[in-house]
């Protein structure tokens, strides 16, 4: 885990809050411990995601080539750079711009806490690592929440885009409320009122225009390439069909908070999006295999980023 004043510099952060302090070794253990047994745990509940489903998961990967589950593994890595690259463009515009390294290991790492039950965990492992360079808390934990209604803003448009409006024109429902929460002015009184709320500090900068937009940018990429991922597994409807496939299935998993990563109900809806062009068991297959996927997409993210982070550090 890196310290350097270099970094702190970077992140921007306020010198009550987000400067670097010397700890003690026990407690540098203990935290070193805390993390080790989150990583722990979250691995164990991905790999139980694996498991519950081992029979199913071998059915579908035998219906696919090693070349199409090669391609949409590495689709799954070019979202999950995207999302990264989201997170990282809202945490500078909110002053604490990180090295690209720095960054990746302290999304993808967080990350793996979305497998773990309870909806807080990613963002606290997000908000600890970051602090470690420099970034505070609120601000870590502001560019966390402020990825929600941007993905789910650009997944519904998407959607609309691909699937069609007869179809789908009731999203259009929700889309006024998404945009509204991506005004700038909105999300700063938002943060304002709830830090001021949670009696923390305000953000030192505000959220701009370019910077929300720069995040819809690689937001509207990532969703792109989760089309691929889901083209490769199931051809069958065409890529812009995939493309909206995913991304309705993966907004309606993330609006059930409790449900660790959309777990089931990122599935139930691919099943009931994809019925037009597979039978309800080969689109079963193709839900579960997509999961799994990701969730290797997730793992090797987060074990790249902590290597090369690990390396820039010694």
């Amino acid at each position: 885990m890196s310290e350097h004043p270099r970094e702190a510099a970077l992140a921007g952060g306020s010198a009550d809050e987000g400067a670097v302090k010397p700890s003690r070794p026990g407690r540098s253990l203990a935290k070193k411990l805390v993390r080790f047994g989150f990583l722990l745990v979250a691995l164990g509940f991905g790999g139980w995601a694996v498991a519950s489903q081992w029979d199913a998961v071998i059915a579908g990967f035998a219906r696919l080539s090693w070349a199409a589950l090669a391609g949409s593994l590495a689709a799954v890595v070019v979202a999950l750079l995207g999302a990264m690259l989201t997170w990282r463009t809202l945490l500078a515009d909110l002053g604490s711009p990180l090295p690209l390294r720095p960054a990746a290991k302290v999304f993808f790492v967080g990350q793996l806490g979305k497998y773990i039950p309870g909806a807080v965990w990613p963002v606290l492992a997000q908000m600890e690592m970051g602090r470690d360079l420099g970034v505070p808390r609120s601000r870590s934990a502001a560019a966390f929440f402020l990825m929600m209604p941007i993905q789910l803003a650009t997944g519904l448009l998407v959607t609309l885009g691909t699937l069609g409006w007869d179809r789908y024109g009731w999203l259009l429902l929700l889309i006024p409320l998404l945009l509204v929460l991506l005004e700038p002015k909105v999300i700063n009184a938002l943060i304002a009122f709830g830090l001021r709320r949670l009696k923390r500090e305000p953000l030192e900068r505000p959220l701009t225009r370019r910077g929300m937009l720069t995040a819809l940018g690689w937001a509207l990429a990532g969703w792109t390439a989760y089309g691929v991922h889901l083209y490769l597994i199931a051809p069958q409807g065409g890529l812009l069909f995939a493309v909206g496939a995913f991304a309705l299935s993966w907004c309606l998993g993330i609006m059930t908070f409790v449900v660790p990563a959309g777990a089931g109900v990122r599935e139930v809806a691919m099943v009931a999006v994809m019925a037009p062009h597979l039978d309800r068991g080969s689109a079963i297959a193709v839900a579960l295999s997509s999961r799994i996927v990701i969730v290797l997409g997730d793992l090797i993210c987060a074990g790249l980023a902590g290597i090369a982070a690990r390396r820039d550090s010694v």
